[in-house]
């Protein structure tokens, strides 16, 4: 049965990628976008989306999601954590394979992969893990996890200390055209440390993470991609000196691509103060001049994509001791309103500036369909409403977990509207779409 096309009218459309930032309709046709213009021909049993007072942007795309399946289903789900997605503005995310089993196998990967598309809201593409078990000893089977559907490769939740083994990683890959991932930190540096080491893990008498614990580590990461011409993707940056790294890399024109979450844009180890454990992360949040350092890089580019490190863990789990409690937040709900409201409407950032970094850039990055609305191209979409107010309640995430520290935030603007192959799966009315 063909798919009823869908004109998405009256909106402001803004697309980086064709350089669109107009009032103008969108017409999907058949799981792609057909025409953009004004006064479009309707075909028979054309749907109309009134989006008036809105904006229109090629799906986001997040390269950096948790959703814990196998393993860790209490935490969250493939299902849960798609609709979760999709409830955020995401088309499209990427799941890290430290999961338990790990993604380190053809299977998993293939897991993953159906088990994404018998969710049937937010594109799931699976990332495989770079060595075998994560034990950074031996390489995956780079081409039989990329011919069962991963997009890249990684040991993300835990770094890669063997310098020769990223080497090979980053020469392997580039027989496959994928970008490897890694997560920056000096185990020797870091030691047992649960926050960032400075004044307030002092103060609060708790072990720290020194800057150059994921300082010298994006160093080594930076000099194996010189070395190899490989495309070393540096995940959640957040010291000042690591970004400068990756500024002067990226002019030596070393292949690196780089993230910012929003939680090392807005927040410092001042939310740890009474031992929040919703405010324990990995890497940790760190001071002033560092959260600084990673605004300024985000919006010059250095650190070219938005993501969220989504990271579910149960309630239970959260309310340990603040050393025994697990690492991460949830992001995938909250993270548009956040950029929203503390970066775009403070002036700070142009919204076609957010765009590129959360849509455009992700996609380019990971070689994934989408990031665009060039007629022909797949008709993922997000509809942003810039100026609904709303309070980040955990209790309504779609997501299985509620731990953030946003809790109560006054956010202005977010998505509205989810649409992936020219079906809507997730309004704000309506939730997500069968």
């Amino acid at each position: 049965m063909s798919q009823r096309p869908m004109l998405l009218k009256g909106g402001r459309v803004v697309d980086p990628s064709q350089g669109l930032d107009d009032h103008v309709d969108v017409l999907l046709t058949e799981g792609k976008v057909s025409k953009i213009g004004i006064d479009l021909p309707r075909p028979e049993g054309t749907e109309d989306v009134d989006c008036e007072g809105t904006v229109i942007v090629p799906g986001l795309i997040d390269v950096h999601v948790h959703l814990r399946e196998p393993g860790g289903e209490h935490k969250e789900t493939i299902a849960t954590g798609a609709r979760a997605a999709a409830a955020g503005g995401f088309t499209a995310v990427c799941a890290m394979p430290n999961t338990d089993p790990v993604i380190d196998s053809p299977a998993t990967v293939g897991f993953v992969a159906a088990a994404g598309r018998e969710a049937g809201s937010a594109r799931v593409y699976p990332v495989g893990a770079l060595s075998i078990g994560q034990k950074g000893e031996r390489l995956t089977e780079i081409g039989e996890l990329v011919e069962a559907g991963a997009v890249a490769i990684t040991d993300d939740g835990r770094p890669v200390m063997d310098s020769g083994l990223m080497r090979l990683a980053l020469e392997y890959a580039q027989a496959f055209d994928i970008p490897v991932a890694d997560h920056p930190e000096d185990l020797g540096l870091s030691r047992n440390g649960v926050m960032n080491e400075g004044v307030v893990s002092a103060r609060l008498g708790l072990a720290g993470k020194p800057n150059a614990s994921e300082d010298v580590h994006i160093l080594r990461d930076l000099l194996v991609a010189e070395l190899t011409g490989g495309h070393i993707h540096i995940q959640h940056v957040s010291t000042r000196q690591g970004i400068d790294a990756i500024r002067q890399a990226k002019a030596r024109g070393v292949r690196v691509t780089a993230e910012a979450t929003p939680h090392h844009l807005l927040l410092t180890d001042d939310a740890v103060d009474g031992y929040r454990t919703d405010a324990k992360m990995n890497p940790p949040l760190r001071s002033d001049a560092d959260r600084d350092a990673v605004r300024a890089g985000f919006l010059d580019g250095t650190l070219d994509t938005l993501a969220t490190d989504h990271a579910p863990h149960h309630y239970d789990e959260k309310e340990q001791a603040f050393d025994d409690a697990p690492f991460g937040i949830v992001g995938l709900e909250t993270v548009v309103g956040l950029i929203l409201t503390h970066l775009v409407h403070t002036g700070e950032m142009e919204l076609s500036t957010f765009v590129e970094r959360a849509s455009v850039q992700p996609a380019r990055a990971f070689r994934l369909q989408g990031g665009t609305l060039v007629e022909g191209g797949v008709a993922d979409v997000t509809v942003l409403d810039l100026d609904r107010t709303w309070t980040v309640d955990p209790s309504r995430f779609l997501s299985r977990s509620r731990n953030t520290p946003f809790t109560g935030w006054e956010l202005r603007g977010g998505p509205v509207r989810t649409v992936v192959g020219g079906r809507t799966i997730w309004t704000l009315t309506g939730g997500p779409r069968s």
